[in-house]
């Protein structure tokens, strides 16, 4: 089966998921974001926990902003320089009584990044979970990202395939492989992070796999008790190989974190007190920032590591 057919059942899925309802005010504060770039806005989804949640008011909610080219999305040339050579750049917004941050990919950054074409596990692992498309210019743009977010759940569990049993429980599977994007970020999330977010809404997740399957041609059946039994055994000389590239994307995933933080404190207004915040919601840290890590945020950025990495705040 050709690829384009063996995703089509995936593109469907995707479609329909991108076009569910979210809150006006997340729809107006889309509008707001692409307004702030509008030569160059193409596509804005919102995505992340925020997601799950009833009542937005005192979140940090999450969207991405997908630009045709990042000379036409800034006024600045440091900036589009900046989102070029270390996708995403990421900035604070706030609208209509919410707050968000939101990061810039051009379409063709996310549509790479999005897939197997990387190493990088970022945009993948975030877009193999349910987002919403809440502005968009134009039906082409629809379609792009509709292709685009289409390629994140493959990318992810064909990453993940050889690091899991033959016979694997469906939930544990996409459990398993969120835990392995998590593990190549510095993230403040718990360890029971990555099966939280697929026990919220395990529905979503059965209804994906068999697409999901298809479309990364990973021969497999999913039995009565919702086992996905793959029909490729894998010989340990597959299993080693995919464990060496998976501490290949842990190290260069944390000294990749390390330098966009670096960057967001150049590109994001008040970045390190965010990055507190982060720390504190999701690890039940105690972190303060100090008046000088403020002055120099990079150096007080780097200089939170240590005693983070040492009390398991960000693993």
């Amino acid at each position: 089966m050709a690829a384009a057919d063996r995703s089509a059942p995936l593109r469907g899925l995707v479609a329909d998921e991108l076009a569910l309802p979210v809150d006006p005010r997340v729809r107006g504060m889309a509008a707001a974001i692409a307004a702030r770039h509008d030569r160059a806005a193409r596509a804005v989804l919102f995505y992340g926990s925020c997601l799950r949640e009833s009542n937005l008011d005192g979140l940090m909610l999450d969207f991405y902003l997908i630009v045709s080219d990042y000379a036409e999305a800034f006024e600045s040339g440091w900036l589009a320089f900046a989102n070029r050579l270390v996708p995403p750049n990421v900035f604070p917004f706030e609208h209509d009584g919410l707050i968000a941050k939101y990061a810039v990919l051009s379409e063709a950054d996310f549509a790479r990044l999005a897939s197997s074409e990387t190493r990088n596990v970022s945009v993948w692992a975030r877009f193999a979970q349910p987002s919403r498309l809440v502005w968009v210019a134009n039906e082409i743009a629809r379609r792009r990202v509709i292709a685009s977010v289409a390629q994140a759940g493959p990318a992810l569990l064909l990453a993940a395939r050889a690091m899991v049993d033959d016979i694997v429980d469906e939930g544990a599977l996409w459990s398993a492989a969120f835990a392995l994007t998590y593990s190549a970020e510095l993230r403040a999330e718990r360890k029971t992070r990555a099966a939280s977010v697929v026990d919220s809404d395990p529905d979503r997740y059965r209804r994906f796999t068999p697409a999901v399957l298809l479309a990364a041609d990973l021969p497999a059946q999913i039995d009565a008790q919702r086992r996905v039994i793959f029909g490729d055994a894998l010989s340990t000389e597959d299993r080693m190989k995919a464990a060496r590239l998976w501490a290949k994307r842990r190290r260069e995933g944390k000294m990749l974190t390390i330098v966009r933080l670096a960057k967001a404190t150049t590109t994001y207004a008040g970045g390190i007190d965010y990055l507190a915040w982060k720390i504190n919601r999701h690890a039940a840290a105690e972190i303060r920032i100090r008046p000088w890590q403020r002055r120099w945020p990079i150096l007080g950025a780097i200089s939170l590591l240590p005693a983070l990495l040492v009390r398991g705040a960000v693993r």
